[in-house]
């Protein structure tokens, strides 16, 4: 039998923090939700050296952040002031991102002839600013600067539209909008109404929006195609 390549085993622990998420024990889903990212770490280091090139050092960076962030949002179930910890590990993750995405080498297209694709991106971060403030209390200021970074990084993925291939454009780009949702189902349930299933939708679409980030990533830098990319 085929034995699952890292990609199969970062989508199987994926799976498995998400049903541990409703169990009692503590450890066992800390142990496995740190597990995670370690995974894709391990995928990137098979593709691409950090060491070669800046930006190759800035997306293992925010793999890091990304990493400590899951690790330190555990920790915040049991102590609150752990949440704004997390916050800072992911914002880092989101500057990492959107710092690749608008040095990488070619046309801004986004700030030149395509401003129209911004409307969408400010459309949304208004509507969820303005769904969030009034129960946000003093972390107002943390939440609308962290809303404001997550869709410059989404707006930098936009951007990339002339930048890279096709393949790595829409991989990146998909992903980008799923860190957003991901992100802003954890803003909604934390500070305004909290729902049951919340965990599941916050996980899976953070799982394959890292995968996507990654996946087309390394499609931009390398002659691997997506479908080859698992190994």
């Amino acid at each position: 039998m085929k034995k699952p390549g890292i990609s199969g085993l970062y989508f199987l622990i994926g799976i498995m923090s998400i049903i541990l998420q409703n169990q009692s024990s503590f450890y066992p889903e800390l142990i496995v939700k740190a597990l995670i990212m370690p995974m894709l770490m391990i995928l990137f280091l098979k593709k691409l050296n950090p060491l070669k090139h800046r930006l190759h050092a800035l997306m293992f960076m925010g793999l890091f952040f990304s990493w400590a962030g899951d690790v330190v949002l555990e920790f915040s179930k049991n102590n609150g002031n752990m949440f704004l910890l997390g916050l800072v590990c992911f914002l880092l993750t989101h500057i990492m991102y959107l710092t690749i995405f608008f040095i990488t080498p070619g046309k801004n297209s986004i700030l030149s002839n395509r401003i129209y694709l911004l409307l969408p991106v400010i459309i949304y971060g208004v509507i969820l600013v303005f769904y969030l403030y009034p129960d946000l209390a003093d972390m107002r200021l943390p939440v609308m600067l962290y809303a404001i970074v997550i869709l410059t990084m989404l707006t930098g993925a936009i951007n990339r539209k002339e930048k890279v291939d096709r393949g790595s454009y829409y991989l990146v780009l998909t992903g980008a909008i799923l860190f957003v949702i991901s992100d802003s189902v954890i803003a909604v349930n934390k500070f305004s109404h909290p729902f049951a299933s919340s965990g599941i939708v916050i996980m899976s679409t953070y799982i394959v929006a890292q995968y996507l980030i990654v996946a087309g990533y390394i499609y931009q830098f390398s002659s691997i195609k997506p479908d080859q990319i698992s190994r």
